[in-house]
Formats: structure tokens, sequence, C-alpha cells
């Protein structure tokens, strides 16, 4: 019976997100929670723009790609063991208290990224207690020349009352950082 509950709950929390965006979001940006595994939720994000895969790449590889779509300031050292750091606040500079710190744990060129983001002061306690097990795996394909999907796997969310409330900031605010890459890309 609590499965059947859970089930609904999440059948309700992600139609009720699907609903509630743009209509352009929903068309481009996909965003599904899979609860296969009962204590985990996998975030899942996917786009398709007309763009080539390198330059999809370039976008998430590079420091002028960063500053194209996502933040005012970044500094990459794109490397296995690297980091991407980035700075929302245009005043602020890249080590600052504001600075967001994702290390690059591996990468396939083209093909394949897994970031591991830095929890700050700026997360809920309950995810600093478990950063460990956060990570970000983002697959990129080239259905056909001058296309490009690109998949991306948000691991470590728990199945609980408190990581569901987080995910109803995180779906949307994630949505509206891809359709930035989109129209950068386009």
């Amino acid at each position: 019976m609590t499965k059947s509950i859970l089930s609904l709950s999440l059948a309700l929390f992600t139609t009720g997100l699907v609903f509630a965006q743009e209509p352009i979001s929903t068309k481009r940006v996909t965003s599904i929670i899979d609860s296969t595994y009962q204590e985990e939720l996998v975030l899942i994000q996917e786009f398709t723009v007309n763009a080539s895969i390198d330059e999809v790449w370039e976008a998430y590889t590079s420091k002028e790609g960063w500053e194209s779509w996502s933040v005012p300031l970044a500094e990459i050292d794109f490397k296995i063991g690297g980091t991407i750091k980035t700075n929302y606040n245009p005043e602020g500079q890249i080590g600052d208290s504001t600075t967001i710190v994702t290390n690059i744990i591996n990468y396939v060129p083209f093909r394949l990224l897994t970031l591991q983001a830095e929890l700050t002061d700026n997360f809920p306690e309950f995810m600093k207690q478990e950063a460990k097990n956060f990570y970000n795996v983002i697959y990129f394909e080239e259905p056909e020349p001058g296309q490009t999907t690109v998949k991306s796997y948000g691991i470590g969310y728990r199945n609980t009352p408190k990581y569901l409330n987080l995910l109803k900031f995180f779906i949307p605010a994630n949505e509206q950082s891809l359709l930035k890459l989109i129209a950068y890309l386009e």
C-alpha cells in the first residue's frame, strides 16, 4: 500500500510540474524522476538542440561556453580531477563565498561527462551530510549531423519528503538553465 501511495504521489508530483511549466519548456526539455530504486531518486533531464556535438561539448567544457549561457563568471580546469568554478554574481569573483565548485570526475570526449558539486553553506543541511553521493552524469549523442541530444542524470537524491520538495525547486531551475543553453546554441 505504501508503494502505491508513493507511486501515486510521484506521478502527481511530476505531472504537476509538467503542467506548471511554460509550453516551450515542456517541448524542449523533459524532466523525469526515476524511482526504480525505492530509496533513491534519479532526476533525468533531456533535450535536443540544433547544434553540432562539438558546439554543445564546448558549451559544457570551456570558460567561454559557460559564460555564454549559464553564468557571468567561470574558470575551467578541464581534466579528470579538474574543476568547473562558476559564480552567478557578476560583481563577485571566482573563489569568493558565492563561487560554485564542480569537480570533474571523468569524461569521454564528446560523449560523457561526470561531475560532482562541492556543497556550500547555501545547501540544506540534509544534503551536505550526503554530499559524497551526488553526481551529475551527462551523455551527449548526435542523432544526425548538426543535432545533439543531451541526457543528464542527477544521481543521489533520496526518496524522502525533503528531497521531493527540493526537486520542486531544482527541476524548473535546471530547465530554465537548459533553455538558455538551447537559445545560445541555436
